[in-house]
């Protein structure tokens, strides 16, 4: 369990400034819509004890500011920037949500989008109130309808998970965030502690836990949530105008193979430069994004947001060579999307012998992740761009490319099956798959004439 700290102090933490946006006052019976016994009187404690009138602080705050000088990366960030801030108070009824906490998200919420500001949530929530009934149920729905909206609006959410952070607080506003931070060790699940199985294991309701899962993008220690945030709000409130630039090759050599097989190996040779290396160029900062939000993460995939040298963002997708899996092209497919609604152009980096044909893969639906992802790329809202670095191995691969503005680098390939997977099917001697990878026109100088390609990467001087 993380160190728990009250909203206030939460704000202090990660702000510059904060200014508390107007509460709406409805008229409110003094034991609630229930007329719960003692519902007023626990309210009443609850005030005195935390100082607050409600479990959720909203106003607008500034992150990111020279004043607190902090820098990202060595660098300074681009300028402040201003955005709704909600806060839950844990000390008052557990954080829970009720009609008047709804009252209040609404209003930010609307606020947010009428000055076209992004929001940030430092949730701590044990869920609804219980002594309002169905009544503290329904502001879900009101507060997911609210984050939809805004969503739709094309701005930006980002959630830190506070301890605890558990029930509709944690699927509303945590896990429906564009981007979900959260503190090491805080309590997240939607089942809260005192309603689990009583066999049920601790370590699956943690943050941890769902960072594992795909559900969270980074773990981010108190204090470095400051500096976090600061990154996050820069990078998606900045979008780069029009396509993302082609990075230039970084391969040693500029010769273009003379065989086929010549440009599988060269795209093989373990010493090549991987996504790594071309994102270090690429970007001054950056951010990660992880897992699809369905269960699952792919260590071969990097996704995330970075601040390209001409100091707009640009979002990230990159095979780092391996075979990709199912949470793999979902977490790309939600990064394309993501970056379409923030009107962010979108790099792509295909390095991969395929799509991950395990026994797991299947079960994980490799078929429909692998379709998503051709989905979101053909209805992108922001253009793409794409560099073949390495391997581009069939489907797989072709699934993260821009049809129409897809680049190769001299060491690589792209086919529409593996050279020894072609000879194997055509039941050719394994002397002949050299001879079949010069026929399948793999190199990227056949790619270029067969207008596969746009173009071949010029390479960097120096790279």
């Amino acid at each position: 369990m993380t160190e728990r700290i009250s909203a206030r102090e939460a704000i202090a933490l990660v702000t510059d400034s904060f200014a508390e946006l107007p509460c709406p006052e409805a008229e409110f019976p003094p034991d609630g819509p229930l007329s719960w016994k003692g519902y007023g009187d626990s309210r009443a404690r609850a005030a005195a004890r935390t100082g607050e009138q409600e479990s959720v602080v909203c106003g607008t705050a500034t992150f990111g500011t020279a004043s607190f000088g902090t820098t990202i990366d060595g660098r300074a960030p681009l300028g402040p920037v201003t955005a709704v801030l909600v806060a839950f108070e844990f000390g008052f009824l557990g954080g829970s949500l009720g009609e008047r906490t709804g009252d209040r998200l609404e209003t930010a919420y609307d606020y947010a989008r009428t000055h076209r500001l992004p929001v940030v949530s430092l949730v701590a929530t044990g869920g609804s109130r219980m002594q309002e009934g169905m009544l503290a149920l329904t502001q879900l729905q009101r507060v997911a309808r609210q984050s939809a909206l805004t969503r739709e609006a094309g701005l930006a959410q980002v959630a830190v998970l506070r301890d605890p952070t558990t029930g509709g607080g944690w699927a509303t506003l945590g896990a429906g965030a564009d981007v979900t931070l959260a503190l090491p060790g805080a309590q997240v699940a939607f089942a809260g502690s005192r309603v689990r199985p009583p066999d049920a294991d601790p370590a699956a309701y943690t943050a941890e836990a769902q960072l594992a899962a795909g559900s969270v993008d980074a773990l981010v220690p108190k204090d470095g949530l400051r500096e976090a945030l600061a990154l996050w709000l820069d990078l998606l409130t900045r979008p780069a105008a029009g396509p993302a630039p082609v990075p230039a090759a970084l391969g040693g050599t500029t010769d273009l193979p003379a065989t086929g097989w010549e440009a599988v190996q060269r795209a093989r040779d373990a010493e090549r430069p991987r996504a790594e290396a071309y994102l270090d160029a690429y970007f001054t900062r950056r951010a990660a994004i992880g897992g699809d939000r369905c269960g699952g993460t792919d260590d071969g995939v990097l996704c995330g947001f970075g601040r390209a040298r001409d100091g707009r963002t640009v979002a990230y997708a990159a095979q780092r060579g391996t075979p990709t899996r199912p949470a793999g092209y979902r977490t790309a497919a939600r990064l394309v999307r993501m970056a379409g609604r923030l009107g962010i152009p979108v790099l792509t980096l295909v390095d991969t012998p395929g799509a991950a044909n395990d026994a797991a893969a299947e079960r994980q639906g490799a078929g429909a992740a692998i379709a998503d992802l051709f989905a979101a790329v053909a209805t992108a809202r922001t253009p793409i761009t794409t560099l073949v670095i390495g391997e581009g191995g069939s489907g797989g691969a072709l699934a993260l490319a821009a049809p129409g503005n897809t680049w190769a680098t001299p060491d690589s390939y792209f086919s529409v099956i593996a050279p020894e997977s072609a000879a194997a099917i055509l039941k050719r001697p394994a002397g002949e798959v050299r001879a079949t990878a010069d026929q399948l026109r793999v190199r990227p100088q056949d790619l270029l004439d067969l207008g596969v390609i746009r173009g071949i990467s010029p390479h960097r001087p120096g790279g």
